[in-house]
């Protein structure tokens, strides 16, 4: 578990911390004078509430279900906040390779178990699948400022990038009303801008003090945000023999990725890519990481052997 490290100063740190987007929202600014500081944490907290209400799919006339409701039926025009994001979402899924994906099949679509109607009818369950989930069936008018599901029983959340969202708009907000340094923590992803009350950038340091030597220590994360993703399939099961994947080419049992950590200055875009370099590998994450720019990442395998990407130094 990672937290920020903060050295006193002549200015002090003010924070708060409440429950939002099912995550616990935590917000640190530096200011001299009490009153104010809480004000603008306040504004801030205001900001992500209404990103909770703008994503959710709770309220039957939201964008999210009219997006929903009308699938292969007709396109929905959406605000341009909301068209936005999805526009954003489909972008980090072509750059992906799909494997970060906002859409998902509706819940009565795999209600049932056809396998034991023979092998066509399991082929033709695969397909209709593969046509739900897919961003590739999600189209976009720029124009009319419309979003359109092409299939029925396809359905989209923001789950994936919500909470990162929430976590810039909150540090825009704060910057607006003056804050020129702090640090929000977003379930354990962490925003951060400015620098510390005595003028040393923001760095990471372990919340867990059996983890004090662990790679992220001491790296320097000042307007940067810093998410992390953990594989649950990397940790053994007490009641199930753990088999690990073998190299056909060199018989060597294959590493599985136990986290995942990027660093890029936007919260949404660590946060949604963090999952991906998960899903690709350890080869094929740091390979797309080293492509792109203002991004690096460093990821941890079961072994608790660390890989980084090419500018990972630049960071430290």
């Amino acid at each position: 578990m990672l937290a920020v490290e903060n050295l006193s100063g002549s200015s002090t740190i003010f924070n708060r911390e409440t429950r939002l987007l099912g995550n616990r929202f935590g917000i640190s600014i530096v200011a001299n004078d009490a009153v104010w500081a809480l004000a603008r944490i306040n504004s801030a907290f205001n900001e992500i509430t209404r990103v909770e209400k703008l994503l959710s799919a709770f309220p039957e006339d939201s964008a999210l279900n009219n997006i929903n409701r009308n699938a292969g039926i007709k396109p929905v025009r959406v605000d341009a906040e909301i068209f936005r994001l999805v526009d954003r979402a489909l972008q980090i899924s072509a750059l992906t390779y799909g494997t970060f994906d906002i859409t998902y099949a509706a819940a009565n679509n795999n209600a049932t178990d056809d396998s034991a109607n023979g092998p066509v009818t399991v082929i033709k369950k695969i397909r209709k699948k593969i046509s739900l989930t897919n961003y590739t069936n999600v189209v976009l008018d720029f124009n009319a400022q419309t979003v359109f599901l092409k299939n029925k029983g396809m359905r989209i959340g923001f789950g994936a990038i919500s909470r990162g969202y929430a976590a810039d708009r909150a540090k825009y907000i704060l910057q607006m009303e003056g804050v020129s340094s702090g640090v929000i923590n977003a379930g354990g992803d962490l925003l951060t801008w400015g620098l510390q009350p005595d003028n040393t950038p923001w760095t990471i340091a372990s919340a867990d003090p059996a983890q004090a030597n662990q790679p992220y220590a001491g790296i320097n994360i000042s307007n940067m945000a810093v998410a992390t993703s953990y594989n649950s399939e990397a940790e053994p099961s007490l009641n199930k023999k753990v088999n690990s994947d073998i190299d056909p080419e060199n018989g060597f049992p294959v590493s599985k990725i136990k986290s995942v950590s990027i660093i890029t200055p936007g919260a949404e875009l660590a946060d949604a890519m963090a999952s991906p370099v998960i899903a690709m590998g350890i080869n094929a994450g740091l390979y797309l990481i080293n492509k792109l720019n203002q991004m690096a990442c460093i990821i941890i395998d079961d072994h608790a052997r660390v890989y980084t990407s090419k500018d990972i130094s630049v960071l430290l």
